[in-house]
Order: C-alpha cells, then sequence, then structure tokens
C-alpha cells in the first residue's frame, strides 16, 4: 500500500486520484506509524517551507520520514516535498530542514525578465537512468510551481534538471528515494507514467 503523508499542506486528494488513474491502491495518512507499514511513501507539499516543516515536526512525522527512507522502501517527494528532505532553506530566513539530503533550498536570482514563481509547463534533461524515469524521453514536459529550487552539495543525486533563467534542478533520485520540484499529479501522460514507475519500484537499500 502506498502511503500519501498528510501534515495539512499538500494536493493530497490529487496525488491520491492519479494513483487510482493508474489502479493503484494509495492512502492518506496523518498517522506516523503508518508509514512503518507502508510499502510505499508519497511526501507532497505546497505551501511555506517553515510551516511545513513545523507541521511534520509536531505531528511527530520527523522520525517516521526518515525510518521509511532509510529502510529502502520507494519514498517519493513532491515540490514543498523534496524540498524539505534537504538540510536547510532560506524561504522568509533560515529554516532547518529534514537533513536526509545535503544541500539548500534557495530562490531563483532576481533577472530582468524573469518572473518569480516559476509557473507552468518545462522540459526535462536527464542525467540519469533511476527506475523513476523509465519510458520517459529527454525533453519532455512536466508542470512546475514553485519560487524556490534544490541545490544539492551532491551533485550525483540529480536526476533531472530544467531551465528557468538558468539550469535547476528538477528532480533528484538515488536507490529507494525519488523526489521532483515538479508536480507530476499535475503532468497528465508524462506524470502518470512516472507515478506508475514509482509504483512498481522495489525497496533498496539507501545511501542517501
Amino acid at each position: 500500500m502506498i502511503q500519501i503523508v498528510d501534515y495539512g499542506m499538500g494536493n493530497l486528494r490529487s496525488v491520491q486520484k492519479a494513483f487510482e488513474k493508474l489502479g493503484v491502491a494509495a492512502e492518506i495518512t496523518h498517522r506516523p506509524a503508518d508509514l512503518a507499514t507502508a510499502d510505499h511513501v508519497v511526501l507532497p507539499g505546497v505551501g511555506a517551507f517553515r510551516d511545513a516543516i513545523a507541521e511534520l515536526r509536531r505531528l511527530d512525522f520527523v522520525p517516521a520520514i526518515r525510518d521509511a527512507v532509510a529502510s529502502g522502501k520507494p519514498f517519493l517527494g513532491i515540490c514543498l516535498g523534496l524540498q524539505l528532505l534537504f538540510d536547510v532553506s532560506h524561504e522568509d530566513g533560515e529554516h532547518e530542514g529534514l537533513g536526509i539530503v545535503p544541500g539548500q533550498v534557495v530562490r531563483f536570482a532576481s533577472q530582468p525578465g524573469l518572473k518569480v514563481p516559476h509557473m507552468g509547463w518545462n522540459g526535462l534533461a536527464l542525467h540519469q537512468n533511476h527506475p523513476m524515469l523509465s519510458g520517459i524521453a529527454p525533453g519532455s514536459h512536466v508542470y512546475f510551481v514553485h519560487s524556490y529550487h534544490v541545490v544539492p552539495a551532491d551533485r550525483s543525486v540529480i536526476a533531472a534538471t530544467s531551465d528557468h533563467g538558468g539550469e535547476f534542478v528538477a528532480m533528484i533520485a538515488r536507490d529507494n528515494l525519488a523526489a521532483t520540484q515538479f508536480h507530476p499529479e499535475k503532468s497528465q501522460k508524462i506524470g502518470l507514467q512516472l507515478l506508475n514507475n514509482f509504483a512498481r519500484m522495489e525497496s533498496h537499500s539507501s545511501r542517501v
């Protein structure tokens, strides 16, 4: 069973409906203990980093999320769920994240004519052959809505990049852990392919 983490800040039903469209069972949970028995875990998210990490701590999800990733079960972060995996975010101050992936979250640099937030469809440049990317062609377009992006300390975790005033990380992946800055649940055929790939991933020892 796929468990979708409910901490009050995500497109939970949209993600669940996308899995349902694929014929994959997915539950929304507000109970940290459910992550221990899940086959796969999804951490979605929209909104402010500070509020999100505060809610995860308040609801005692932090140790459960860390344990789920360390266990080797497939784990997917989406949008803010990607950013929360990192050490620190510089959104409206400096805020400590989950510390699962070394690196930071920064705002798009101001440039003449560059619109922030980055919103809409954009193409992917692929950098890995991770199972999540099976059947995904270079240049495939996916849907983004964000003002901040991640900067991993170890660039080997970068699975895909896109461009908005310069290259930024669109997806990270290593072993059982994958996370996207874009929204697969809003990315139509390509997004469904990605979610289908995730649902069929097997447990793997994590090196992240």
